[in-house]
């Protein structure tokens, strides 16, 4: 027996999770096939859901022909558990056990709140014990026990409602949660009854040292070391390992790492004996586990997809590439799949292959899913490493800024903080055309962003006698986040620092990690930072900046909002101070990878769209690069192809454009309409229009960053001085937030005053409606006051 409730999801699945984030612990979620445009769309919501939050994810079926068999087909073969429907489907190519008559306790999502699912999950189960407790087995999300607690009714409904491990000491006859006071806290993913419905399951993500209190992974100790313990070995090598030591090289050099699975692959193919496999085989996770933890996919990425292929209906032939087959063992089939069929494997480009861009056309729904599907970010496994650095900076805070500041950033600093006025010496090395540049840049930024403030309140008259205003007021305190060490960022400085002066920010802080060489900030961020009116530089980066910031330490002032970008580590962190109601601090975004996305025609400029897509596919091998062409020829498309080559090798990041390419997309449509809806769905942080009277098809976009208008507006204008704002939002979460501007650094206060006349003309709907919700104490502050003017009589009930 699972969760007794299956909620059942529309097309706005996102945004329920974020408002009933406890619906997750059901573990098995269905959708509403009703809800949804097409299958694309219905695979993006499973790919999503089965990222981490939901177990399966079913589709019911309520009308007619909803889907046709190879949609239905390509969705069983993508993730979707199985098909609900009352109605027939008579399709020979679907196994029957994957069509099911639609469950009783199917609900919709609307249709639950936290306290009627949390009652529904406490009317299902039961107990024998004097006590009332309930048996619980806590297993990890690897399914490996990590002890065995109890629960009583209160700890079960706080537990839902948090969605963290909470249970019942029996020794000390209380309520406790998990980390509370160790900081080995636990995320819990879904909860589960038994068959007998008389124990409990809590599946959960620990943090920390363990479960057990002796500071053991079990209460039964510490866990074999498999593939699980290899991830977490990895995981924290990745960040800490020694300089020069075989594991970074193996992290830092990707021709080495391939050519040692590639070594290994063959050694197993050689073994012969029981002991010489199972040695091999080793070898050979052990490097695959590398390439894995070096590109961010977990070993619960792998189970999820070893998962989906156990789901599929439809096979591949299973042949082997000819080059691996000897010339004796080809195959006499010439049989072979439609290219739609064919799996899209991840590409790999070796330094020998040109730097092409994969090429689907806009019917291949498969192809186009797998093109415009983001990077798998999993932040669970990251938050192992982040949480412990948080709480360090929270309880020792500037200690432990320095002794982070030195690990990570190789630098021994005596404080952690550059006050302003910044020293000259900090300016060295400023050229003045980078000043001049810098100058133009933040003048440019600053006209943008003051001409977006608002300057007068908003007064409505709703009314006679009742007037309603709303007006800005800037954040009092600000902090930003600047990558640096070895990279130099003075556009993030810029693209953050102004807006929040133009904005009347009242401090702002910088946090900039220092170089390794000198210990400084780089010379054009204090520059920046002048120029802006911080008041301080924190000097570290990573989470250990953004803890500091968050909750403040003896000389880093805590601040009220975090805005920024950076890496993994960074974006963790920010996740974490937001969801911290201690923190009180927010964020200004959530963070991905970089994006674009260009919609070119056949009059485009080949030169130019391939330096667009190069610009974006520097910033690291998990960018992600999509063309979208509007009736393109074989032969456009080659020059196209051919143009991103030649430009690609003669940049200095060749290798980290390589592998961004290798997972890059040209989708080929047949008309603007087209393309523009392929764009919206997508929603890119950045949309550059290479297409004939460009401004014409802008009304046409609906979700995007920023675009970028004709052949003459590179993206690298509005990363730099054109005016707008880079800092923009990534992994398609341009459909609900916009790029950082001015309102970013402010919150909007509304007020309203009431007259006599005004009491005298709303009074009497406000009681009604306070009267229906059963709040007397709201209606009567309104009777009270009517009263007393004589707008109603004392005896009005």
């Amino acid at each position: 027996m699972t969760f007794p409730i299956t909620p059942l999801f529309g097309n706005d699945y996102q945004t329920t999770l974020n408002t009933k984030p406890f619906l997750r612990l059901a573990g098995d979620i269905a959708l509403d096939a009703s809800a949804f445009k097409n299958d694309v769309d219905v695979l993006t919501a499973v790919k999503f859901l089965l990222d981490g939050i939901a177990r399966t994810v079913s589709l019911v079926l309520t009308g007619d022909k909803q889907f046709n068999e190879d949609q239905l087909i390509n969705l069983l073969n993508n993730g979707v558990s199985s098909l609900f429907t009352n109605k027939t489907v008579s399709y020979d190519s679907i196994p029957s056990t994957r069509v099911l008559e639609i469950p009783a306790n199917i609900t919709l999502t609307k249709q639950i709140t936290l306290q009627s699912f949390t009652k529904i999950f406490l009317s299902q189960v039961k107990t024998d014990r004097k006590d009332g407790l309930y048996t619980t087995l806590v297993v990890d999300d690897n399914e490996r026990c990590l002890g065995l607690v109890y629960s009583s009714i209160e700890s079960i409904t706080q537990a839902i409602a948090k969605q963290v491990g909470v249970y019942y000491s029996r020794s000390r006859g209380e309520i406790w949660e998990k980390g509370l006071t160790s900081g080995n806290t636990q995320s819990l993913l879904a909860v589960d009854i038994d068959c007998d419905a008389d124990a409990l399951k809590f599946t959960v993500s620990q943090v920390g040292t363990g479960f057990c209190h002796n500071g053991t992974k079990t209460c039964f100790g510490d866990l074999a070391y498999g593939l699980t313990g290899l991830e977490h070995t990895l995981s924290d090598r990745k960040v800490n390992a020694v300089e020069g030591s075989y594991t970074q090289r193996l992290f830092k050099d990707e021709t080495l790492l391939n050519a040692k699975i590639k070594e290994e692959a063959e050694e197993l193919t050689e073994a012969t004996t029981k002991d010489e496999l199972a040695w091999e085989a080793a070898d050979l996770f052990y490097f695959a586990m590398v390439r894995l933890v070096a590109n961010g996919v977990s070993l619960a990425d792998v189970e999820r997809n070893l998962g989906m292929k156990n789901l599929k209906i439809t096979r591949r032939k299973g042949d082997a590439k000819e080059k691996f087959l000897a010339n004796d063992t080809k195959t006499t089939d010439n049989t072979e799949e439609p290219a739609s069929k064919k799996a899209k494997l991840e590409r790999t480009l070796c330094s020998n292959d040109k730097i092409y861009l994969d090429v689907v056309q806009s019917t291949d729904l498969e192809g186009v899913t797998k093109a415009v599907t983001r990077p798998i970010q999993k932040t669970s496994q990251i938050m192992n490493l982040v949480n412990p650095i948080i709480e360090n900076v929270r309880n020792i805070g500037d200690k432990a800024l320095i002794e982070y500041t030195k690990k990570f950033d190789g630098v021994d600093l005596k404080t952690p903080v550059l006050e302003a006025p910044f020293p000259e010496e900090y300016l060295e090395g400023l050229t003045e055309e980078m000043k001049e540049s810098l100058d133009l840049s933040i003048e440019n930024v600053r006209k943008f962003h003051a001409a977006q403030l608002q300057k007068k309140p908003l007064v409505v008259t709703t009314q006679p006698g009742v007037v309603c205003s709303r007006f800005p007021r800037a954040i009092e305190k600000v902090g930003l986040y600047i990558p640096g060490g070895t990279a130099v960022l003075p556009s993030t400085a810029l693209m953050l620092g102004v807006p929040a002066q133009v904005a009347g920010c009242k401090e702002i802080v910088f946090a900039s990690p220092p170089r390794k060489s000198d210990g400084r900030v780089s010379p054009e961020v204090v520059y920046v930072a002048m120029k802006c009116g911080a008041s301080k530089i924190v000097l570290a980066g990573g989470a250990q900046a953004v803890a500091a910031m968050a909750y403040g330490t003896e000389s880093v002032p805590k601040v009220d909002k975090i805005l920024g970008p950076g890496n993994q580590f960074v974006t963790a962190a920010k996740m974490y101070i937001q969801n911290d109601t201690q923190a009180l601090c927010s964020i200004d975004m959530p963070a991905g990878p970089s994006e674009v996305l260009v919609i070119a025609d056949e009059d485009a400029d080949v030169d130019f769209v391939a330096s667009d897509l190069l610009s974006q596919a520097e910033h690291g091998v998990d960018s992600q690069v999509i063309l979208v062409g509007v009736s393109l020829s074989s032969k456009k498309v080659q020059q196209i192809q051919e143009a991103v080559h030649e430009q690609a090798l003669a940049l200095p990041r060749v290798d980290i454009v390589r592998q961004c390419i290798a997972h890059s997309t040209i989708i080929l449509c047949d008309n603007y309409t087209e393309a523009f809806d392929m764009s919206n769905k997508y929603a890119p942080e950045h949309l550059i229009l290479q297409i004939n009277e460009a401004d014409r098809y802008v009304p046409l976009v609906d979700n995007a960053g920023s675009i970028f208008v004709g052949s003459y507006t590179p993206e690298s204008c509005g990363d730099y001085s054109s005016g707008t704002n880079h800092t923009l939002p990534t992994y398609g979460y341009a459909r609900q937030y916009s790029g950082a501007n001015t309102a970013t650094f402010q919150k909007f206060i509304t007020a309203q005053q009431v007259t006599s006349e005004g009491l005298d003309n709303i009074g009497k709907a406000v009681m009604c409606i306070a009267k229906v919700e059963g709040l007397d104490g709201h209606r009567n502050a309104v009777k009270i006051r009517m009263s007393k003017l004589g707008l109603i009589s004392k005896d009005f009930v």
